[in-house]
């Protein structure tokens, strides 16, 4: 082999790495795939052979791009964005794509990425590498333009809001499933008597149609009760599937994608739902496997 097919071997041994640290840095794979892409036009123009750790220098490259894609995200916004979903990684019920396996090994669910969100993007950036990487922090003090001491806080603080937002869903996929199903089914059959028992009282649904359109966030069972309703009166057909590892729904309408929803179930109520209603980021995912 050549050094340039070394460099090149090299670095496709990496990339599963690196998309994952882009995945939760950004929220978004399609985002996370020109970092990577990035990082590799930034080695090509290296000497590689005056690297001594090519995993963590391309780490700390993928990160630095995150940061200022984020920064340039965040300046962009006149103001925050109340609900936006990240991009879901959906797969069947009976499988994980192994190519989406590297990017769940955390078992990173929406809840928990639209809490990142909220993060500033040194915080996130920081709670990322070090508590999902480990990292350490003089690592992590130059990427972010701090001490390692100032670093070790920046993480802390996404910490103590992911704590506060606690965003962990049941761990028992098996669990989550029956209740999620359960949901689809009294929904599509129109038994709401059924469906309210399914959700907790204070349960939350958000919904990102998209730009150009109002997000939309309800809470309590009565309105998601009224959501519900007005789905199944357009003859939406749910599917029940894996998001990010967890499980959640995709619905088709007149035999398009509708929605993906991301569904969090604690001790078998519904206390969450995040929907993707966004027809042109719909139009990326590969749904093809599923019935419309």
């Amino acid at each position: 082999m050549t050094e340039g097919d070394l460099i090149v071997s090299a670095f496709e041994e990496q990339r599963p790495h690196l998309r994952a640290v882009a995945y939760r840095m950004l929220g978004s794979t399609s985002e996370a795939d020109d970092a990577v892409q990035e990082a590799w036009l930034r080695l090509s123009r290296s000497d590689a052979e005056e690297i001594e750790n090519l995993g963590g220098w391309l780490t700390t490259v993928v990160a630095r791009i995150c940061l200022n894609m984020l920064r340039s995200r965040n300046s962009r916004r006149e103001q925050p964005l109340d609900v936006h979903m990240p991009d879901p990684i959906v797969d069947p019920l009976d499988g994980t794509d192994p190519e989406h396996e590297a990017l769940l090994a955390d078992s990173v669910g929406i809840a928990m990425l639209m809490v990142l969100d909220k993060l500033s993007p040194a915080e996130r950036l920081s709670f990322v590498l070090h508590d999902m990487f480990g990292v350490p922090f003089d690592e992590i003090a130059p990427i972010v333009d701090r001490t390692p001491d100032a670093a070790r806080q920046l993480a802390s603080r996404g910490r103590r809001r992911l704590r506060a937002a606690d965003p962990v869903t049941d761990p028992d996929l098996d669990a989550q499933r029956e209740v999620v199903e359960a949901f689809v089914a009294a929904a599509r059959e129109g038994e709401f008597d059924r469906l309210v028992n399914l959700l907790h009282p204070d349960v939350v649904l958000r919904a990102d149609f998209g730009p150009g359109r109002e997000p939309q966030e309800v809470h309590g069972a009565e309105a998601v009760m009224a959501q519900a309703r007005g789905f199944a009166s357009m003859g939406i057909k749910g599917h029940v599937v894996r998001v990010n590892g967890g499980v959640g729904t995709v619905a088709f309408h007149e035999g398009k994608p509708f929605s993906v929803g991301a569904v969090r179930v604690r001790e078998g109520r519904i206390v969450e739902i995040d929907f993707l209603a966004d027809p042109a980021r719909l139009a990326q995912l590969d749904l093809s496997w599923l019935p419309a």
